[in-house]
């Protein structure tokens, strides 16, 4: 499998300390923003940022905001608020020059119970108002698995809309944790829409985001299965220090 040029997770809070490391080890910024980030965001952050970027000759991605926000939430203005925050999140992506936005899609089976098809119901309708933003550099939308123990809620979304700028971001930690259908079952369901891969290690019992080769993930099925689909998706390595970035960076590299 051919690899573009591995991402790495940069809080948008955090730019000034890590953006030159990132860019020193050849990487590609993923910017995460949380929701607060937009209440007083300077347009010129994002102009300077956005100038950093092109000068390194790297097209970000962006990670949107997530935090109590639910695109197919049954109570309809936490889709509302949920669709102010995205279209932020969005402007900042067209902003930066991104190429594609992670989104988190907020689904968990235990809070709806029986009523996986409202929220898809309502998360269509969600996305189809999103998609209709008008974003100037066609920005793709990337749907991250988080605690769905099968893909079929992200599968029934991305395939209704059917949409060029919508698929899949597979993120093998929370696949780890959460997920009860085998791998090879899983990317077989997504890899025609597979757009992104997060990768980070942990032991299945905790949200880790240890080093890539620390927990008991194996990295070398996953892209040998991704490499019977022939789907070459864009990668963030999601360490959240700068030690277990170079960590995985370096065992990435030394296994593909």
């Amino acid at each position: 499998m051919k690899c573009d040029p591995l991402g790495a997770h940069l809080p948008w809070s955090h730019r000034e300390q890590y953006l030159d490391l990132i860019l020193n080890l050849g990487l590609v910024p993923e910017i995460a923003f949380k929701a607060h980030d937009f209440d007083d965001l300077n347009p010129a952050d994002l102009d300077c940022l956005a100038k950093q970027l092109r000068n390194s000759g790297h097209q970000p991605t962006v990670h949107a905001p997530f935090f109590d926000l639910n695109p197919g939430a049954l109570d309809p203005l936490v889709r509302q608020a949920s669709l102010q925050r995205l279209t932020q999140a969005l402007a900042a992506a067209d902003h930066l020059g991104a190429h594609l936005m992670v989104i988190h899609p907020g689904f968990d089976p235990w809070r709806y119970p029986d009523m996986e098809h409202l929220w898809v119901e309502n998360a269509l309708s969600f996305f189809h108002e999103l998609l209709a933003v008008k974003s100037p550099g066609q920005c793709r939308l990337a749907i991250e698995n988080i605690y769905e123990p099968v893909p079929d809620t992200l599968v029934s979304l991305v395939e209704t809309l059917d949409s060029p700028r919508l698929g899949h971001c597979f993120d093998i930690g929370h696949w780890n944790m959460f997920g009860q259908a085998s791998l090879t079952s899983w990317l077989d369901r997504i890899s025609t829409r597979l757009f992104h891969l997060h990768l980070h290690d942990n032991h299945g019992d905790s949200d880790a985001h240890l080093p890539v080769g620390n927990g008991n993930i194996d990295f070398t099925a996953l892209f040998a299965q991704l490499s019977v689909h022939s789907t070459q998706p864009s990668i963030t390595l999601e360490a959240h220090s700068p030690a277990d970035l170079v960590q995985s960076c370096r065992q990435f590299n030394a296994w593909f």
